[in-house]
């Protein structure tokens, strides 16, 4: 019988817990020929998250958890779900059923089809803002176009994975993690399966219209050197339209005379040029804090509470 782990990220949830357990679990149930193992991880929740997976792994057998010192993100509550998973598949989904449960028996169907990953894939925004959606498809273009990585438009993290993929997901250690764009780098062979969007039962989104523009920034970067190779080629466009400048200036002079000041002239160009140094520092400074963050060498996450046994997980490691 072939294990499957459910990741599951938690931070203030404590409203979906128990719903999201149960309507996960009514589909799993039907699925014959699998172990199934939920794995919460807290991600450092204010609420009463880290309660109710307590309360809810002492009813149920299949329930693990994990708890963060702190709240470290949603990438790093997906990667320590990976690390300590051991299952032969492992399914990443959200706790706000945002991510239908309905999706895992086709996801499972794919793997064993013999794709190495099967991920859901949304075809409408249904719900969100139409600002917020034109960001969203403005981001997935210039990922597209400006990295090394080829994001399906409406990717979303609810995923299944073999053992391998996640392998080589966890081998990918960095402290800045986008793992849309790490699903796509590893490579391996991935099943869409499309889906409309579903809107939370209750509750609001964690993610506000900053940190996502925060997230996407790092998506790009962590991925792709362009927008240092752009200011590159914008300041040698500059430079050779201020070189032309100063010719037909010199002519002008020479033939004419010295013309009036132009203050306005002045003032642009200064503007102007004082802009494009102010975002190329911009850009620099994104890379060298990058940089910055992987070279301190700081954990992903740090454990606090845990219902896993991890010496028994150690020793199948070794």
């Amino acid at each position: 019988m072939k294990k499957v782990d459910i990741i599951v990220p938690c931070y203030n949830e404590e409203d979906m817990i128990d719903l999201f357990y149960e309507e996960t679990s009514k589909i799993v149930g039907q699925i014959s020929g699998y172990q199934f193992q939920f794995i919460f991880v807290d991600d450092g929740s204010r609420d009463k998250t880290y309660e109710k997976l307590q309360n809810l792994a002492g009813k149920k057998d299949d329930v693990k958890y994990i708890s963060f010192s702190k709240n470290f993100g949603k990438e790093a509550a997906m990667y320590a779900g990976l690390f300590h998973s051991r299952g032969d598949y492992v399914i990443i989904m959200d706790a706000d059923l945002q991510h239908p449960p309905a999706l895992i028996p086709q996801m499972i169907a794919g793997v064993e089809e013999g794709y190495d990953c099967c991920a859901a894939q949304r075809t409408s925004r249904k719900g969100e803002s139409k600002i917020r959606s034109m960001f969203s498809r403005m981001f997935y273009r210039l990922n597209n176009r400006f990295t090394d990585v080829d994001l399906v438009q409406g990717a979303v993290d609810f995923r299944i994975m073999t053992r391998q993929m996640v392998n080589a997901v966890l081998s990918l250690s960095e402290r800045q993690r986008f793992s849309k764009g790490i699903f796509a780098w590893v490579g391996f062979q991935t099943k869409w399966i499309p889906y409309e969007n579903v809107e939370r039962v209750m509750g609001q989104t964690k993610w506000s219209f900053k940190s996502l523009c925060k997230y996407a920034v790092s998506g790009i970067t962590s991925f792709s050197v362009a927008p240092l190779r752009s200011a590159i080629f914008l300041g040698g466009i500059i430079s050779f339209v201020s070189f032309v400048y100063i010719i037909l200036t010199l002519i002008q002079t020479l033939i004419y005379g010295i013309d009036v000041p132009g203050y306005v002239t002045t003032l642009c160009a200064v503007l102007f040029l004082g802009g494009i140094i102010e975002l190329s520092v911009g850009i620099l400074g994104e890379y060298v804090a990058q940089i910055y963050v992987e070279i301190k060498g700081r954990p992903i996450f740090i454990l606090k509470n845990t219902n896993l046994n991890l010496a028994e997980q150690e020793t199948k490691d070794e």
